[in-house]
């Protein structure tokens, strides 16, 4: 057993990944040992990722707030606390907070055998962030 006592820092989501304010708390980095990454992402108001896709899929787990996710050319769904995505691997998606609330969720990614976990894409435009 390893146990990894609190004490990391609140980072930034960078302007390149996020539209908007974004926080996030990385839980734990693939390694040697398992291939699962995992972070917690606090997201304001109107704040959402760009469109991207992971080799091997991603589970969002809903903690907080109200937010959106989105598939290339799917519909926008509403997520809220308690909610599970599952994003298939590959498929291109978004997610992020409603425009009038906050919302956070638990990011689970496992990383290829290259070590990749995620390939960041354009940003969402207001127009396919708006489209409900």
């Amino acid at each position: 057993m390893r146990l990894t006592r609190s004490g990391g820092r609140t980072g930034a989501g960078p302007h390149e990944w996020f539209t908007g304010t974004v926080y996030i708390d990385g839980v734990r980095d693939p390694d040697d040992q398992s291939a699962v990454g995992c972070a917690h992402v606090r997201f304001s108001p109107g704040a959402r990722t760009a469109w991207h896709h992971h080799p091997k899929g991603q589970t969002l787990y809903v903690t907080d707030g109200i937010g959106y996710v989105a598939t290339r050319g799917g519909e926008v769904r509403e997520i809220r606390p308690g909610d599970v995505v599952y994003i298939e691997p590959g498929e291109e998606h978004w997610h992020g907070a409603a425009p009038d609330r906050f919302m956070a969720h638990v990011a689970i990614q496992e990383a290829d055998e290259h070590g990749q976990v995620v390939t960041w894409l354009e940003h969402v435009p207001d127009g396919d962030y708006q489209r409900r």
